[in-house]
């Protein structure tokens, strides 16, 4: 074991927070990727003086130390490369504070984001940001992947949520930055250097985060066609015609015959693309504009639209969107999930590019995701058993990472790069900005202990 002897001394000095077992340090040595590494130690502690203490030591005596929240991230960003300390702040999950006033909620980082939204809708606020994963993810985790969701069309990414932080720098250094006001230009804007950082320049350890009125009424249309081209075009007529819905999502036929076989919908079998458009607010505007909404949609020709109106009914449309990711799971073959995004314009042609692409490498890819932001989860469906399957597979991964970065996109959009993107992260960024990346890195964490083995 690396670091035998100072884990053991640090052991004393966070007695019931350090753990050394082997069955402990194998319960966190990955996340939903396919990488996985052992740490030398896990840490579970229960403050953010303890978060302070772990880091002073680990700084001093150059152990690495791989922060973490659920581990449900998809792209590797918490396996611990070179072994030292897991830190997990899974015992850190408190809500402390909910202000309707305020309009703010204070959270420690590993508070369930569903759970989270339930008991601020209760008090009439609303937390928008939801991942598909919301049911078992943590606040901290999607601070530190800035997480998106369904409903970033209207509302914007967890960045546009975090009023402030308390972080726990390289060093063991806490600070507390930006605040709880919802307009704040007092120095640099140094609590959103850390949203999205992939845990490798300090542990959060308390979130304020910014809540909304709560939308008393929203409707959805549920809505199968022909083509994807019919799909894609009733979306971009509905943005012409003045409507933002708060979530627009697309999938593609592979996607949607793996989802009817899964939640026995017999609707989806017929299907070459689907599209969910949800609208929320005051119930009124709402239902007169869902209804304008379909008269656009149906301009498309559509096999069917179905019409949800309240929450149980939206909620039904969605829990069948929840489970495309679990159908194609279900397929057998692995499934390599891409995040990419591209400009909105391009939606079409991106379709276009991936029919293309899996009959140049003889692979099946799996489209769905967030087409009202560009961000579609671009998923290679491999069968590893296949001679010469994982040479293809990576082809087609650069094929389609080289034409999203020409096309003016960005290879994630919401699970960060991790180790899964790390080999395109040069061909992602200039090396003008790799070198930023670099310096700010270097500044916060000289000794190069935090989550160390990722992008940067």
């Amino acid at each position: 074991m690396k670091f035998q002897r100072q884990l053991r001394s640090l052991k004393r000095i966070l007695p019931g927070e350090i753990f050394l077992q082997p069955a402990t340090l194998a319960r966190y040595a990955g996340d939903k990727w396919f990488a996985v590494r052992q740490p030398d130690a896990v840490a579970l502690p229960r403050s953010a003086q303890s978060v302070s203490t772990l880091l002073r030591f680990a700084h001093k005596n150059k152990i690495p130390v791989t922060p973490r929240g659920a581990g449900h991230g998809y792209v590797g960003g918490c396996v611990p490369v070179h072994g030292g300390i897991a830190l997990s702040t899974e015992r850190m999950n408190q809500i402390l504070e909910i202000n309707p006033a305020d309009f703010v909620a204070v959270v420690q980082p590993a508070v369930n984001t569903a759970a989270f939204q339930a008991a601020v809708e209760k008090l009439g606020r609303y937390y928008p940001p939801d991942p598909a994963s919301r049911a078992d993810n943590s606040l901290g985790g999607n601070i530190a992947t800035n997480a998106g969701g369904p409903r970033c069309l209207k509302y914007g990414v967890t960045r546009d949520y975090v009023l402030g932080l308390e972080v726990v720098l390289a060093d063991g250094t806490i600070v507390r930055l930006g605040g709880r006001t919802h307009k704040n230009k007092t120095g640099f804007d140094l609590h959103r250097l850390f949203v999205g950082s992939e845990g490798l320049l300090g542990v959060i350890t308390e979130a304020t985060l910014k809540l909304l009125p709560l939308p008393p009424f929203r409707a959805n249309l549920a809505v199968g066609f022909g083509s994807m081209n019919s799909a894609v075009r009733a979306l971009q007529a509905i943005f012409a015609a003045g409507f933002l819905p708060c979530a627009a999502e697309l999938a593609d036929k592979f996607t949607l015959a793996a989802a009817a076989k899964r939640t026995q919908s017999p609707r989806l079998l017929g299907c070459q693309a689907h599209l969910i458009v949800e609208l929320d607010g005051q119930e009124k505007s709402v239902r007169h504009e869902i209804a304008a909404v379909e008269k656009i949609v149906r301009r498309q020709k559509p096999l069917f639209v179905e019409r949800g109106f309240g929450n149980r009914q939206c909620e039904a449309v969605w829990q069948v969107r929840r489970e495309f990711s679990y159908a194609l799971r279900d397929t057998g073959l692995t499934k390599l999930n891409e995040d990419i995004v591209v400009p909105r314009g391009r939606l079409e042609a991106l379709f276009k590019f991936t029919a293309a692409l899996q009959k140049r490498h003889g692979l099946q890819l799996a489209c769905f995701g967030h087409a009202g932001d560009g961000n579609i989860h671009t998923n290679v469906m491999v069968d590893y058993h296949q001679p010469g399957a994982k040479a293809r597979a990576e082809a087609c991964l650069d094929e389609l990472f080289r034409w999203v970065i020409a096309s003016g996109g960005s290879i994630t959009g919401e699970h960060g790069i991790g180790l899964a993107k790390k080999r395109w992260w040069p061909m992602a960024v200039s090396k003008e900005t790799q070198k930023l990346h670099r310096t700010i890195k270097t500044a916060l964490d000289p000794h190069g202990i935090l989550n160390p083995g990722k992008f940067v």
